[in-house]
């Protein structure tokens, strides 16, 4: 299906939103685009469309665009909420909206929120551009409860949200790799079932 406009994924969206976010906590800039790098080592501009200081951080948002897939998180926002931690370790939680791990099987384990190693890894790394410290960085989408419902993600185990998923960075439409790792998740969760 060539001619196709393509995207980026949550996890591009969530890896822009916390180098906003930090950008603000760390050097009090407010950036209306943030460059972030993807796992390929080529890097995109990403508009941010809210930022935030909170009295414990900053949080930014990213609209999602999926380009011409027909995927139920296209023109959401995707939030990062970045709280600096002394200890130097990054830590991930799921706010309103992203799902949480119940079910052995996924490359998450239960009890962790559902973003993918793909996306954490670019996440930590766009913090990473900003500052060395270390940060607790929450992802939420609003009305992610809602839409995850049309998803996968209550056959995998995944409660209470969307899952922040990627491995290149990039949505391709009508993606039929997409769509078998997908249904390879649903296996992996049936065999550890």
């Amino acid at each position: 299906m060539s001619g196709l406009q393509g995207g980026y994924t949550t996890g591009s969206c969530a890896a822009a939103a916390t180098k906003a976010a930090a950008f603000l906590l760390c050097r009090g800039i407010a950036s209306s685009t943030v460059d972030i790098r993807l796992p390929d080592g080529q890097r995109v501009e990403l508009p941010v469309v809210r930022l935030e200081s909170t009295p414990q951080g900053a949080f930014a948002a990213v609209r999602k665009d999926g380009g011409d897939d027909p995927d139920v998180t296209h023109g959401v926002l995707v939030f990062a909420a970045v709280e600096l931690r002394a200890d130097g370790a990054v830590s991930f939680a799921a706010g309103d909206g992203v799902g949480t791990v119940t079910r052995p099987g996924l490359s998450v384990p239960p009890g962790e929120p559902a973003i993918n190693p793909g996306p954490r890894q670019m996440i930590e790394a766009a913090l990473h551009e900003v500052t060395a410290d270390g940060a607790m960085i929450t992802i939420s989408i609003p009305g992610g409860r809602e839409l995850a419902a049309k998803t996968f993600n209550p056959r995998l185990g995944i409660e209470g949200g969307l899952s922040i998923l990627g491995t290149t960075g990039r949505v391709r439409a009508f993606s039929h790799e997409a769509m078998r790792a997908a249904l390879l998740c649903g296996l992996d969760v049936a065999v550890a079932s």
